[in-house]
């Protein structure tokens, strides 16, 4: 241990030399940070991780100096991925492990990640002091500067110069936001200063655990996006929002650097049905009913889960930096109230939407399916009634042809997949009999999931929609209606999340209740449709493609640098119903050009997607006061008024009847997916 301790001064001085006294400014800490070492059961739990991946996962990988490069890459991006904390010196220098990551995986060592992340957080003090120092003098907002705040492929600062001028700009971006915001500087001081104080606490408080989850995720990563480590900690965490019981808003979250990130919006929570919470936003500051917010940048992921849970009818609020937004934008004030989340607040939903056009009245049903659920112990356990997806739809489905529907449209936006099983017996209710998905198993053999039941329980026209947030068992549903040509699919490109996943309890391979390991998520198995094409990377493609915002390389599976990779297999042996033939979507493709010409919220929304994608160019912000404030004032402006001149145009003897259904007024993509509903309903009705 001695010895360890003598190597790791003797690193960082090496560091510390190469980069002209970095840590002069260290002085004024008052204890020094503890140096991680792993536990005892560590090198046992990763040979065991290995063993898994190696004998398990769908993608057979040798532990070669191959991986240990893509280990290597993937450990220091999830380190510092804005490129902020290490040197082009400290790069340098690891690089001579680059190679030898297996040779320690295949040893049980671990020396590597811990000597890197202790080096991490001694740059990151560094780093504290060196800012909250410039907090003591009031910031210049006058002068022509410009914080690139895209820093995810820039090159690690040369020196202890460039690394001050790049914090100091950073700093400053983040005092300009207050100031934005109307504040003063001695305010915004203040308000930095207490940040980083915590920040600083949350470094201090770093486990062990947090070193070996890190480095397991940066292995596991290299297998594909899907497949991850849980600490103990995490997995209790993770376990518990599973069974729903948790009273809070309905949010799963996870650190990301020194941010806490939303993972994941839980069906029918508080965050869910705020609908103002979205995966990717970072939660900045945290507070209660009547009380100022706690900014909780720079605090651990478990510390601000505390903040946030509580109990069931009161309130919280959030204050959120969105995913996506500007850099010139303020984070967004969302409060919420507690609740227990419910399987029945995940259930299906369905209502008629009555539309007039051209003096008719067309009766349209619209089931939303936020997630595919099944209650598996009551399944197992013979109860009569259990709660499924499936179940409930037909309920609807029977509801809604009492009120006389004219055709069907099931909404699987933002439903990011579910129960496999429910699936397949949902797409069953559509079509006769036949598979409905295929499945290739690690071992290469191919299992098809069948509709058996041998009716159609539903056989009038219906439409799908579906969007890039629609994954995993949306696809297979969906997938599947289009194949057999039952139903019109509209929307985006859907997710391309075409991988089986399960979870492994680490703790089997080791009978010692003190020493307790984490689980694996593991990815098995891979989902073809029945033409034999993966919905991997590709996802669904809808018969009408609808304006889209996000594009497959940046949000999707395709987005994932280690997503298993698309390909085909044997299709399987189906009989198309031809209810939608070729002809009918040329049809429906020219009426929806027609509608993207003249339909103002159509043309608002291409308008607004174009700005965004324009905005998602911008590598830069100006440090510039009055150049922000005229942005954001500008595009303050540009919003109000148009949404109020569209809403007056819908309004004007519009055959489509819009003002009546306050729902389709702000749902463009929901209003387009009718009208062409009710285009194909004539078309096969008559």
């Amino acid at each position: 241990m001695k010895r360890i301790a003598i190597y790791i001064v003797g690193l960082i001085l090496v560091f510390a030399n190469a980069t002209g006294q970095l840590f002069a400014q260290n002085k004024v800490v008052k204890d020094s940070l503890v140096y991680l070492q792993p536990k005892e059961e560590h090198p046992i739990e990763m040979q065991y991780i290995l063993s898994l991946l190696n004998r398990f996962h769908y993608r057979s990988a040798a532990l070669n100096d191959s991986t240990s490069s893509d280990v290597f890459d993937q450990f220091i991006e999830s380190l510092d991925p804005s490129r902020l904390y290490f040197l082009d010196s400290d790069i340098a220098y690891f690089e001579r492990y680059r190679y030898k990551i297996d040779d320690d995986f295949r040893a049980g060592k671990l020396e590597f990640p811990y000597q890197i992340f202790h080096v991490r957080r001694e740059r990151a003090v560094n780093r504290l002091n060196f800012i909250v120092s410039l907090l003591e003098d009031e910031m210049d907002f006058d002068d022509s500067e410009k914080y690139y705040f895209d820093r995810s492929e820039a090159e690690w600062a040369k020196g202890k110069t460039e690394w001050d001028n790049l914090w100091r700009k950073y700093l400053k971006n983040q005092a300009l936001i207050y100031k934005l915001q109307g504040k003063e500087w001695k305010e915004i001081a203040s308000s930095l200063t207490k940040r980083y104080g915590r920040w600083r606490k949350a470094i201090y408080q770093n486990k062990t655990e947090d070193v070996f989850q890190t480095y397991m995720n940066a292995l596991t990563s290299t297998f594909d996006p899907h497949t991850d480590y849980f600490s103990p900690k995490a997995a209790d965490d993770f376990n518990i929002q599973m069974s729903l019981s948790l009273e809070g808003i309905g949010a799963r979250l996870s650190q990301n650097l020194d941010y806490t990130e939303i993972v994941e919006v839980v069906v029918g929570g508080p965050a869910y049905k705020s609908q103002q919470v979205d995966e990717k936003d970072r939660i900045v500051g945290v507070g209660q009913k009547d009380k100022e917010i706690v900014d909780v940048v720079g605090w651990r992921v478990d510390d601000v889960v505390q903040l946030i849970r509580g109990k069931k009818g009161t309130e919280v609020t959030l204050l959120l930096s969105k995913a996506g937004s500007a850099v010139t934008d303020a984070p967004d004030t969302v409060r919420l109230i507690r609740d227990t989340i419910k399987l029945e607040d995940q259930a299906a939903t369905a209502e008629i939407i009555p539309i007039t056009e051209n003096g008719t009245t067309f009766k349209l049903g619209v089931i939303n399916i936020p997630k595919f659920y099944r209650n598996f112990n009551d399944a197992r356990m013979g109860v009569k009634d259990f709660k499924s997806t499936t179940r409930d739809v037909k309920h609807l489905i029977d509801s809604l042809k009492g009120e006389g529907m004219d055709a069907l449209m099931v909404d699987l936006r933002f439903n990011g997949g579910g129960s496999l099983q429910e699936a397949v017996e949902l797409t069953g209710l559509f079509i006769e009999n036949g598979p409905v998905v295929q499945v290739k198993n690690s071992d290469k053999s191919i299992e098809k999931y069948r509709d058996t039941d041998g009716g159609v329980y539903y056989d009038g026209p219906m439409a799908v929609l579906i969007n890039r947030f629609s994954a995993s068992a949306s696809e297979i549903f969906s997938g599947a209606l289009q194949d057999y040509q039952r139903g019109i699919v509209l929307g985006e490109t859907s997710y391309g999340k075409g991988t089986v996943q399960n979870i492994i309890d680490l703790n089997r391979v080791i009978d010692d209740p003190d020493k307790r390991m984490g689980q694996l998520k593991l990815t098995l198995a891979k989902f073809y449709r029945v033409t034999g094409s993966s919905t991997q990377h590709q996802g669904v493609s809808p018969d009408i493609q609808f304006p889209n915002i996000y594009s497959a390389e940046e949000y999707g599976e395709s987005s994932q640098e280690t997503a298993l990779p698309w390909d085909k297999i044997s299709s399987a042996d189906f009989s198309p119903t031809g209810e939608i033939s070729k002809d009918m979507i040329r049809q429906l493709a020219k009426l929806y050009k027609n509608d993207l010409e003249t339909d103002p919220q159509l043309k608002k929304l291409i308008e607004d997607i174009a700005k965004a994608n324009d905005e998602k160019e911008r590598k830069y912000v100006s440090l510039n006061y009055q150049e922000r404030k005229e942005e954001r004032d500008a595009e303050k402006e540009e919003k109000d008024p148009l949404s109020t001149s569209i809403n007056s145009e819908l309004g004007s003897g519009n055959d489509f009847d819009i003002n009546k259904n306050e729902k389709l007024k702000d749902d463009p993509y929901l209003k387009e997916g009718l009208k062409l509903l009710i285009a194909l309903t004539k078309m096969q009705v008559g």
